[in-house]
């Protein structure tokens, strides 16, 4: 492995977004527990999981077979309307009832950013506020049966059709809601 970052993730779209910012980067995808405790504030729940996703890949064998230790980044990211966290659907009437709870809302996407390296962390929270158009019941479930975001949360992906056309406005980072505020990461990455 070059010196090179570490994407703690599963995610397609945070792979793509690094692959757009050109960076020289390898992926481990840590299975890990989602898991956080009932108290605590909406705000620390991603970075706790993200916190969690780069611990798994840094006490890992795939990462410690190698001299040259990367630094590590992980993410998570939750929905959120009227401070309640919106997982990933369950099935297709879930994902029904998501998005029509979302419609004509405003909520936020929260992506919490853990970066190890040499026994350094950085750690932090971006927000983005995301409001939806009013949805008609028929262009929820065009989204859910053509798109099926079974593994998105919140329901939906930005860049995809759902974005286009039942996305109202957007106050914040855009990638942010894709799964990874990238210029942020960057930045991190350089104080390091």
């Amino acid at each position: 492995m070059a010196k090179s970052i570490v994407l703690a993730s599963q995610s397609p779209r945070r792979k793509q977004l690094m692959e757009w910012a050109e960076v020289n980067f390898d992926i481990i995808s840590p299975v890990t527990d989602e898991s956080y405790p009932a108290d605590m504030p909406v705000i620390d729940v991603p970075v706790h999981i993200a916190r969690n996703k780069a611990l798994a890949v840094r006490n890992g064998y795939e990462y410690n077979r190698y001299d040259i230790k990367s630094p590590i980044v992980a993410a998570d990211t939750v929905v959120v309307l009227n401070n309640e966290i919106i997982g990933k659907p369950a099935d297709r009437n879930d994902a029904i009832r998501i998005l029509t709870k979302l419609s004509g809302n405003r909520h936020e996407v929260i992506t919490g950013v853990v970066i190890l390296d040499e026994g350094k962390e950085i750690a932090f929270a971006d927000t983005t506020e995301v409001w939806f158009h009013q949805l008609t019941e028929e262009q929820i479930e065009f989204y859910v049966d053509k798109y099926q975001p079974y593994d998105k949360a919140g329901a939906y992906a930005i860049q995809e059709w759902i974005g286009v056309v039942g996305i109202k406005s957007v106050n914040g980072d855009f990638y942010n809601v894709m799964g990874l505020p990238v210029s942020r990461v960057l930045q991190a990455l350089q104080t390091l």
